[in-house]
């Protein structure tokens, strides 16, 4: 593990707000020593090895409403979801059993899918050769296991990771597709070091002060980390600086916790699920990006009231972030498609 002696954060602070660097981007300290090749791909290694119980992130809860079915491909398999006059989810194959037509096209009439070529009314107890799959619902993000894909023992539900209270956050779901692999996603998310240099306009003054250099193939997620020290800029010199941890709990997924500073407990979760290749053969990946936000502090409570207004800006911010992330994800795809990747 390595470590550099602590920076203050804002957790020390009566205000969140700090000044950050004011130098230019070019004179910020280069990263790329520290950002060694080697403890990048033993960290997506170790992840990729952990088990996921063939769970898949299918989309935002809200994405899936009653009366309106969603369709969604997920590692090749086209999936149909649904939800009931409970509320309950299901999913199940996204073609007919009959002659295949795609069920994310015809209507629900009640709680069953009616195809729209002949009719055959479909429902959550089945139809030979057309079982529904399990799912999960964790109030935030929508889950099918594909048993058959993932290949790997099922388990009942997905692992969800801590999130601050539903009830005192912020939830907000962004989504971002790319030609990649969810590996290259998880790359992306396992490099810290990249962060203030490829994206100024949201982070300054970073700083990774642990890595799990060294750490063995066993390593779990929870000693499996790394631990950065940044601000989240704000405007101008202005910007909120945190500790925040990254682990990868699973193949396809990257959390960020705040640990110390503004938003202790609040969280990013990065899910990569992988979608079916495009018409030339590319891989495409679906990236979901679940911010739950908390803060103790009293003007919190008025942001969450404001949540409807907040929720398009934050995903505004998302979407910047992502359009840069995926750029590099394609790209260290096509390196290594083309034997060409230097990592």
């Amino acid at each position: 593990m390595t470590g550099q002696p602590r920076r203050r954060t804002a957790s020390a602070r009566r205000t969140p707000l700090g000044l950050i660097g004011a130098g230019r981007w070019s004179e910020q300290a280069p990263t790329w020593q520290a950002a060694r090749p080697a403890v990048i791909e033993g960290a997506l290694k170790r992840a990729l090895a952990r088990p996921s119980g063939n769970w898949y992130v299918l989309a935002a809860s809200q994405r899936v409403r009653h009366g309106t079915p969603l369709g969604r491909t997920v590692a090749g398999v086209e999936v149909v979801a649904w939800r009931d006059g409970d509320g309950a989810l299901h999913a199940a194959p996204g073609a007919c059993p009959h002659l295949g037509a795609p069920l994310a096209r015809s209507p629900q009439i009640g709680d069953r899918l009616v195809c729209h070529w002949h009719g055959l009314c479909l429902g959550a107890e089945g139809f030979p050769g057309w079982q529904p799959y399990p799912t999960y619902d964790d109030g935030a993000l929508a889950w099918v296991r594909l048993d058959t894909v993932g290949g790997e023992e099922p388990t009942p539900r997905p692992l969800i990771p801590a999130r601050p209270d539903p009830d005192r956050s912020l939830p907000v779901v962004a989504t971002a597709v790319g030609h990649c692999e969810p590996e290259d996603v998880m790359a992306n998310r396992l490099d810290p070091w990249h962060g203030a240099w490829f994206h100024p306009y949201a982070f300054a003054d970073l700083a990774v002060v642990e890595s799990p250099a060294g750490a063995p193939p066993q390593a779990d997620a929870a000693a499996d980390r790394f631990v950065v020290e940044v601000a989240f800029r704000l405007r101008g010199r202005l910007g909120v600086p945190v500790r925040a941890a990254f682990t990868a709990p699973e193949p396809r997924t990257v959390v960020m916790h705040i640990i110390e500073g503004e938003g202790v407990t609040s969280v990013v979760e990065t899910h990569a699920t992988p979608m079916a290749p495009d018409d030339r053969g590319r891989p495409r990946t679906a990236v979901t990006e679940l911010v739950a936000a908390y803060s103790g502090r009293p003007g919190f409570a008025l942001a969450r009231k404001a949540a409807p207004l907040l929720r398009p800006l934050v995903r505004r911010s998302a979407a910047r972030l992502w359009r840069d992330d995926i750029a590099y994800a394609e790209r260290r795809w096509q390196l290594r498609s083309t034997g060409r990747f230097p990592g």
